[in-house]
């Protein structure tokens, strides 16, 4: 976010934490791709060319994983920076956690993707997704909070934000739960995000759709 609100000057220290942050999750998601090793063929035989693909299947499996999970926590980040108001060095420390947790992904991804299935790579993947879901959502915490958020946001996104980034991390850690039942499909727990999601939208809505019930 360039400014604020009409007539406010530039916030350089925001544009270029902003800038920053948003180059590291472009880099994390580039080197998804360069984990990828390019199989080199022997001859030009067709099955061999398809033989050599197929070996390559777990690490398509993981580029499409974390390509699709660092592109929701670049999502969660844009949604929750465009609501702050101006920089507050409170939030500087916290955001290059999870830059740091971003970048350390392919390293992760490239680790479980070579050892498919495999408790331990598998579990380390899954405490790295987790980690980052927590990091996530105390940056969002911070940046939708009082002294940063706008004071002409919808006041209904900073709830929605941090419901959105506690179902990330309860989808996660039931991905890590699951490590200890089925390692190799653990991430199919990824899919109760949206679950989780509804659920806390539902709970934090009641109080408020009660009073109004009891009003009318």
């Amino acid at each position: 976010m360039v400014k604020g609100k009409p007539g406010a000057e530039t916030d350089h220290p925001l544009e270029r934490l902003i800038f920053f942050s948003d180059a590291v999750f472009a880099i994390a998601i580039t080197l998804l791709v360069i984990e990828i090793k390019t199989p080199h063929l022997n001859t030009r035989s067709t099955a061999e060319a398809v033989q050599a693909l197929i070996a390559l299947l777990p690490s398509f499996f993981g580029f499409v994983l974390s390509f699709l999970v660092i592109a929701r926590f670049w999502m969660g980040h844009h949604s929750a920076f465009t609501l702050i108001e101006h920089y507050d060095r409170r939030i500087a420390w916290p955001n290059l956690m999870l830059l740091m947790s971003i970048a350390f992904m392919p390293f992760a991804t490239a680790f479980m993707a070579a050892n498919l299935g495999g408790f331990v790579p598998t579990l380390f993947y899954n405490l790295t997704l987790l980690a980052t879901a927590c990091l996530s959502r105390w940056v969002i915490g911070i940046a939708t909070g009082p002294g940063m958020i706008r004071a002409d946001a919808d006041p209904a996104m900073p709830a929605m934000l941090r419901n959105r980034g506690l179902s990330v991390i309860l989808g996660t850690l039931s991905a890590v739960a699951f490590t200890f039942v089925v390692p190799g499909l653990s991430q199919i727990a990824l899919a109760s995000m949206p679950l989780w999601h509804w659920l806390l939208s539902k709970g934090s809505r009641s109080p408020a759709s009660n009073a109004q019930g009891t009003k009318a």
